[in-house]
Order: C-alpha cells, then sequence, then structure tokens
C-alpha cells in the first residue's frame, strides 16, 4: 500500500463518506448505530428530555404539559426526578436521539405491555400509552428512584442500557432477584416486590449492613444491565 492510499483512508473526504447518515429502510425507528436513534418523524412522538443531538425538518419540540396525564401523574412526576420526564417531538423530518452513550434497543409491541425504569427510556411512538407507577415497599431507599414507566399498546419502544442488556426469564415458583440499579426493564404482567438482605460489601466493611433487592415472582421476563446506574433526584449533586 502506497503512502498516497495510506493518507487517503484518513481524509476528509474519507471521514464522512465512513461516517455519514444512511436511510436504511427500518423504518420510523432507525439504529443509526447502536448507540444513536434516527427517527423517520411525519406526525408525533415522545423522547426522553434532553435526548435530542440533532435534527433536521421542520420539528417542533415540546416539553410535556404538567397535566396532560392528569393530576396522579403530575404528582408522581414532581417526585421521581429526571428519569420521567418527557418531550414532544411533532412534525416532518429526522431526528436524532442518544442518552450518554447508552446502547440503543427497540421493542415493538404488539398490544402489550412491558415496564421500563424511565431513565431508560429514550424514545416511544405517540400511540403507546405510557403511565408513571410507584414502587411500592422501600421503593423511597433506592437509589435510581421510586418510579417506573409502563408502556403498553402497539408501536415501537426505544430503552437505552450501559453494555448489553441481558433477560432473565421467569417462572412460577422459580423467582428471579436483582439490583435496582442494574435493572432496566420487565414484563408488564409482574409486579416485583422487596426485600432487604445481606450486602456483600458488608463482609468487605464498605455497606451499611444490608441491601434493596428485587424480586419477580410469575411468568416473564427481567431486563438487567452489566452496571448499576444511580439516578440522582433533580437538584442533588
Amino acid at each position: 500500500m502506497t503512502e498516497n492510499t495510506q493518507m487517503s483512508d484518513y481524509s476528509l473526504s474519507s471521514f464522512v463518506d465512513r461516517t455519514k447518515n444512511r436511510d436504511r429502510g427500518q423504518g420510523v425507528f432507525e439504529l443509526e448505530t447502536d448507540r444513536m436513534l434516527e427517527v423517520n418523524l411525519n406526525g408525533a412522538i415522545w423522547t426522553k428530555m434532553g435526548s435530542m443531538v440533532g435534527y433536521r425538518g421542520n420539528v417542533k419540540f415540546t416539553r410535556e404539559g404538567v397535566l396532560s396525564q392528569g393530576v396522579g401523574n403530575l404528582l408522581k412526576k414532581a417526585m421521581s426526578g429526571e428519569g420521567a420526564k418527557l418531550t414532544r417531538a411533532e412534525g416532518q423530518g429526522s431526528v436524532f436521539l442518544a442518552d450518554k452513550g447508552k446502547k440503543v434497543t427497540l421493542l415493538d409491541l404488539n398490544n402489550e405491555a412491558i415496564y421500563i425504569n424511565g431513565n431508560d427510556i429514550l424514545a416511544f411512538e405517540d400511540r403507546i400509552t405510557n403511565t408513571i407507577e410507584m414502587m411500592k415497599k422501600f421503593g423511597a431507599m433506592l437509589s435510581g428512584g421510586l418510579f417506573n414507566v409502563r408502556l403498553e399498546g402497539t408501536g415501537l419502544i426505544a430503552m437505552t442500557t450501559h453494555y448489553d442488556p441481558v433477560t432473565l426469564q421467569v417462572t412460577s415458583g422459580n423467582p428471579v432477584t436483582t439490583d435496582p440499579n442494574a435493572t432496566v426493564a420487565w414484563s408488564g404482567n409482574l409486579q416485583p416486590k422487596f426485600k432487604k438482605d445481606m450486602s456483600f460489601k458488608t463482609f468487605l466493611g464498605r455497606g451499611s449492613g444490608e441491601s434493596i433487592q428485587m424480586e419477580f415472582d410469575g411468568d416473564g421476563f427481567v431486563v438487567i444491565q452489566p452496571y448499576e446506574e444511580v439516578v440522582l433526584a433533580e437538584g442533588q449533586s
């Protein structure tokens, strides 16, 4: 390989050609890369607030109205921090979304429901119903927040994870226990219970003596990630 050929591999035109946006013909939601979502917008979608990194076309962005889902959801949103805040993107064009370099996974619901940690929702179609639900016992002790979001209906959802997600099957009588800060999503028919247990860190002198765990029992699945994501409420640092 000649020196000129080597140099051309790093030329500006070569860089632009390698990284330019391409129409992959995947529909409304396209994975531009495994960490960036392109939305081919012709109507409206909901996105995580702050996730838009670029767009073209005639697109209007509106923060979700505080009363758009009723007083009950308003009160939950006031307590749930940043993880449940949404922006409505409406119009025609292309919208590019990303969240701190996290990996993007697409889900196509067919009259189905799934719970997703509010901080791990990237986008969903306007026809999907979203409801913030309070986690029950020990919820206030979870670093990741007090609420998760139930998404239900028919349409596309984009969720994010740190690195590759792993799905664990749950069967009745054979429960699965997870770390709340590593738990991303679970099937809509499951209701986790919370339990206290001794933390391994306790034996190393670094823990407070107890940890909170989520226990899933029934028939369904739970999605975890190889990362403990601690989400701070708005105003905390």
